[in-house]
């Protein structure tokens, strides 16, 4: 975790307070890019223990606000305040205790909140984003229980679009293959391997808690990470069950006009790979995402949906202090449901960023999307779902305010502090 970190460390019922810390790795800064407290690191990563400590708990935190101007959103121009845009705005709590043999007890409580209004970013949910409890040990990994993140995310999103630029400005459209932050499990079984010869193993399970089906509602998803000296590649695997109802899905975008005729759907699978190669100050990637929108009796729609997207990324590091970085993504539609010209999109997305401090950095985003073709959408009509032209939505910035038309182009300028 970028940032400066506060812990209490304790080894009797007297605590004491260590001094603070700065954790500035460039792994940890491209986590903390879309909230990126990876499972694959193991959460304990993060922790500082002195040598005889036994228990700690770390408060930590992200403050993000920005300018924004967009030239579209359903058809006027709008300058407007935006927040969570380079990192969500969010606040945690992350704990562990020595229970001996190397093993240690772990928790994570994680909150989000709009950092121009104060509100919650759930109002029904205060950890909105993470609270779990497990058990991790260097030798055998790490097994946590609770609302988490997926090993698909938390494994392949860090390499991709999202973990190296910013969701806000670079996810794929609509964030249609959840390579952002939206996808949550919660009742889940998450287990991490430990790095074996740099190869992280992630399995997760959420329980649907259907009396009588035990698979109804249920989810699924697995990944693996591979880190070799420059190179780091990641590939996952995510299947829900009955999106719109299962109460082991935490959250899960399906609100941009990108997916939102879909629903309804009775299942929905994600396909995902990611890498990338880093030499000296360069930075380049690749990154593939496959998903799948499958129907069943209760759907408005009646032919399984697919949406590819390939993209590349790259970062260069002028100066310890400044970093840009710049994305492109194609997303294509398959035909179905009617749709003989299904939907393409074209994105551009641009990043600057420049640290002050080891906690407070200034961005700047820049993003276009151009879209053609036709998309099936939600409507009000007696049929729920209607064929429409494709409107440019950019990354999961716009998702509620799309474009009225074939394009939308998205500036930000923000302060981002973390503590």
């Amino acid at each position: 975790m970028a940032g400066g970190i506060c812990t209490f460390a304790s080894t009797s019922d007297t605590p004491k307070f260590t001094q603070l810390k700065q954790l500035t790795q460039p792994e940890e800064e491209h986590a903390m890019k879309a909230s990126r407290f990876a499972l694959i690191a193991v959460p304990l990563a993060a922790l500082s223990i002195d040598a005889a400590a036994q228990s700690s708990v770390t408060l930590y935190g992200v403050v993000d606000n920005a300018f924004a101007y967009v030239n579209n959103q359903r058809g006027h121009s709008n300058f407007y305040m935006s927040q969570g845009n380079l990192q969500a705005s969010k606040f945690g709590l992350l704990g562990s205790e020595d229970i001996g043999g190397g093993t240690k007890t772990v928790f994570r409580l994680e909150s989000g909140f709009n950092s121009l209004t104060g509100a919650q970013a759930s109002a029904s949910t205060l950890f909105n984003r993470q609270a779990y409890v497990g058990l991790s040990n260097n030798r055998y990994g790490a097994l946590t229980l609770g609302r988490q993140y997926t090993p698909y995310f938390s494994m392949v999103g860090a390499l991709g679009p999202t973990g190296v630029l910013t969701g806000a400005t670079s996810a794929h459209p609509g964030d249609v293959d959840a390579l952002d932050t939206t996808l949550r499990f919660n009742n889940s079984i998450n287990y991490v391997s430990p790095n074996l010869a740099g190869l992280t193993i992630g399995a997760q399970y959420a329980l649907g808690g259907v009396p009588g089906s035990i698979a109804t509602g249920s989810n699924l998803s697995a990944a693996l990470r591979y880190d070799y000296q420059p190179v780091s590649v990641a590939a996952g695997y995510v299947k829900l069950k009955n999106p719109a109802t299962s109460p082991a899905l935490g959250s899960f975008a399906s609100n941009s006009p990108v997916n939102n005729g879909y629903a309804t759907a009775g299942g929905v699978q994600m396909i995902a790979a990611a890498g990338r190669y880093t030499f000296k100050d360069l930075m380049i990637g690749f990154n593939y995402s496959n998903a799948q929108y499958a129907p069943d009796s209760r759907s408005l729609f009646t032919d399984e949906a697919i949406f590819n997207s390939y993209g590349a990324i790259a970062t260069y590091r002028f100066t310890p202090a400044m970093t840009a970085g710049a994305g492109y993504s194609y997303t294509r539609a398959s035909k179905a449901n009617g749709i003989s010209n299904p939907a393409q999109y074209h994105q551009v997305s641009l990043e600057e960023t420049y640290n002050v401090s080891a906690r407070t950095t200034f961005y700047a985003l820049q993003a276009y999307q151009h879209a053609h073709g036709k998309s099936l959408i939600a409507s009000g009509g007696p049929a729920g779902v209607g064929i429409a032209n494709a409107v440019a939505v950019v990354g999961d910035s716009q998702n509620a305010s799309p474009s009225s038309g074939p394009s939308q182009f998205v500036a930000m300028v923000g302060l981002r502090h973390a503590f």
